[in-house]
C-alpha cells in the first residue's frame, strides 16, 4: 500500500469506488479504518487527550455513508467519542472544534470537493485551524508503520444535529449585522435563488434564507445526490455558474448563490444574472473588508487580476499577491498578523475565503453571509451589490492554457524551464519581469498590441504548467500567446 500516494496537500484523497476506467480504488474502508486510527494515535500525541472527541461529517458523495461507518469503527476501537453529524458542510466540521457548548477534540469532513463521483478523501480540524501538509504526512507515516493501538475500552457514538446549529448562528449573524428595523427578516421582500450542485448546501436555502425572510422559489439541485447529475458542483466551472446565472435571470432573482459540494467555496450572481467570482468576488469582499479595516492587506494567490490590484490600492488596502492554494493564503495572511501587519482577509480565485474575524476559516457560507448583511442593508437603500465594485477595471481578454510536462521528472523539468526563462525574456522590448513575485513566472507585456501580462507556473500536484494571460485590449492574447509559443517551443518536455 503505497500510503503517502493518499496526501493531496493538506488532505486526503483517493479513489474510493470503481466506475471510471483506470482508477483503481485506493481509498478503501480498510484502509479508512487504519487512517482513523492513526488520526487518533496522532491526536493524542498532539493534544496530550487520552479519549478525545471528534465530529464527523459527509458530503452527498455515494461512498461517504461506508467511509463514514469504516472512521467510526476505527475511532471508537481506539477509544474515542464519536459525532455523527451526517449530511453536513467541511467549515461546520471545524467549527464544533470551538463550538461553546461542547467542543470537540477534532473534526472530520469526508469530502473530495468538486471531484468527480467516484473520488473521497478526508479534510481534518483541531481548534486551531486545519491540518497542514506536515501533519497529514505524520500520519500516514503512523499509518504506514502502523503505530497505532486499540484502546482497552471502546469509545462511543453520538448523533449530534450540527447544522442546524450552525445554520442558526448563520442567521443570527446576519440579522445583528444587518440590524434593521425589520430585524428578524431583513431579506424580506427579495428573492434569492441558491444552486447547491446536489451537494451539500442545500440547507442554506430553507435553514437560512428562508428564515431571514426571503423568497427562494427558483432554487435548484437543492437535494443530496453524490452522482452531480445537473452540473459539477464547482463555482469555477463555466456550466455550473451558466447554470445559477439562468436560473436567476428565469425568476426574476436580485441575487444568486451557488456552493461547492461541501460547501468552503461560494460565488454569487448579481440581479442582472452577470457572475460574480474569481477577481470580482474578491474585489466585492475586499471592498466591504476595507472599509471596516482600513489599510488591511488583502492577500490572494498569484493569478489575480491587475485590475484588482488597482482596486484594492484605490480603496485603501495593500495587495499581497501570493501563491496559489487556499491553505497557501491562509498561512501568509496569518504569518503576517503575526509580524503585526494587519490582514484581514485571504482569498483564493478559486472562491476559497477565510476572515481573520472568523478563525480563518474557508467557509462559503459565512463569506455568503457576510455578502448578505451587505445585501440587506443596500437593498433598503434601494440599492445592490454590484454598485460596489463598479469602479473594478475588467480585463478585456483573458486565457489559461495548460501545458503538459512530458518529462519523467516533471518537477524538475519545470523548474529548468523557470529557472531559464527569465534570460530569454530579458532580451524582450517591453516585457518586464514582475518582482516581488512568489510563485512562477509573471511577466507585465507593455507592448502597444499586448497591454497585458502572463503567468506560468507549476501546478501544485500534476505534472503540469499553467499558462495564465490577461490583456486589456482586443487581440493582446494573441499576441502575448504568439510569442510566448516561440519561445516555449524549444522545450520539447511541454506539450500543449
Amino acid at each position: 500500500m503505497n500510503w503517502k500516494k493518499l496526501q493531496n496537500g493538506s488532505d486526503i484523497r483517493g479513489v474510493a469506488i470503481e466506475g471510471v476506467e483506470g482508477e483503481d480504488v485506493n481509498l478503501t474502508p480498510e484502509v479508512v479504518k487504519i487512517l482513523a486510527q492513526s488520526f487518533v494515535k496522532w491526536l493524542q500525541e498532539k493534544t496530550g487527550t487520552a479519549r478525545p472527541g471528534i465530529a464527523v461529517g459527509t458530503d452527498s458523495r455515494i461512498s461517504g455513508q461506508t467511509l463514514k461507518e469504516s472512521l467510526t469503527e476505527g475511532f471508537t476501537e481506539s477509544g474515542a467519542k464519536v459525532f455523527d453529524c451526517g449530511m453536513a458542510s467541511t467549515p461546520a466540521m471545524f467549527m464544533t472544534t470551538v463550538d461553546k457548548e461542547q467542543p470537540t477534540t477534532a473534526g472530520i469532513m469526508i469530502t473530495a470537493s468538486h471531484l468527480p463521483f467516484n473520488r473521497n478523501g478526508l479534510k481534518f480540524f483541531t481548534k486551531d485551524g486545519g491540518l497542514d501538509k506536515k501533519d497529514i504526512s505524520a500520519i500516514l507515516t503512523i499509518a504506514e508503520n502502523g503505530s497505532y493501538k486499540s484502546a482497552d475500552e471502546k469509545g462511543t457514538v453520538e448523533k449530534w444535529n450540527f447544522m442546524d446549529l450552525y445554520a442558526s448562528t448563520l442567521v443570527d449573524y446576519i440579522r445583528k449585522g444587518a440590524n434593521l428595523p425589520n430585524y428578524e427578516q431583513p431579506l424580506k421582500g427579495m428573492k434569492i435563488i441558491v444552486d447547491a450542485g446536489n451537494g451539500a448546501g442545500g440547507f442554506f436555502a430553507d435553514k437560512v434564507l428562508k428564515e431571514l425572510g426571503a423568497d427562494t422559489d427558483g432554487s435548484q439541485f437543492l437535494e443530496p445526490n453524490g452522482m452531480f447529475p445537473n452540473h459539477i458542483p464547482n463555482p469555477e466551472d463555466k456550466k455550473a455558474m451558466q447554470s445559477v446565472c439562468d436560473a436567476v435571470k428565469r425568476n426574476n432573482a436580485q441575487l444568486g448563490i451557488i456552493f461547492d459540494t461541501d460547501v468552503d467555496r461560494s460565488a454569487i450572481v448579481d440581479q442582472n444574472g452577470e457572475p460574480i467570482n474569481r477577481n470580482s468576488l474578491i474585489a466585492l469582499i475586499s471592498a466591504i473588508m476595507l472599509r471596516e479595516h482600513p489599510g488591511s492587506t488583502i492577500v490572494t494567490d498569484s493569478i489575480t487580476s491587475v485590475g484588482l490590484a488597482k482596486f484594492i490600492k484605490n480603496h485603501g488596502g495593500v495587495h499581497h499577491r501570493f501563491k496559489r492554494g487556499y491553505k497557501n493564503v491562509i498561512n501568509e495572511s496569518i504569518r503576517l498578523n503575526n509580524e503585526g501587519k494587519e490582514s484581514w482577509l485571504a482569498i483564493e480565485t478559486s472562491g476559497h475565503a477565510a476572515l481573520r474575524e472568523n478563525y480563518f476559516l474557508d467557509d462559503g457560507a459565512y463569506l455568503i453571509a457576510k455578502l448578505l448583511v451587505e445585501t440587506a442593508i443596500l437593498n433598503s437603500k434601494g440599492q445592490n451589490l454590484s454598485s460596489l465594485i463598479t469602479d473594478l477595471e475588467q480585463p478585456a481578454e483573458s486565457k489559461e492554457i495548460r501545458f503538459t510536462i512530458t518529462s519523467n521528472d516533471f518537477a524538475e523539468y519545470g523548474k529548468k524551464v523557470l529557472e531559464e526563462l527569465p534570460t530569454i525574456i530579458g532580451d524582450i522590448n517591453e516585457w518586464e519581469i514582475v518582482s516581488p513575485n512568489y510563485e512562477g513566472l509573471r511577466i507585465n507585456c507593455n507592448g502597444a498590441k499586448e497591454r497585458g501580462w502572463f503567468l506560468l507556473r507549476m501546478s501544485l500536484h500534476d505534472p503540469v504548467m499553467p499558462l495564465n494571460i490577461e490583456s486589456d485590449i482586443e487581440g493582446g492574447v494573441e499576441n502575448i500567446e504568439k510569442q510566448l509559443n516561440e519561445i516555449l517551443s524549444q522545450y520539447k518536455g511541454l506539450k500543449r
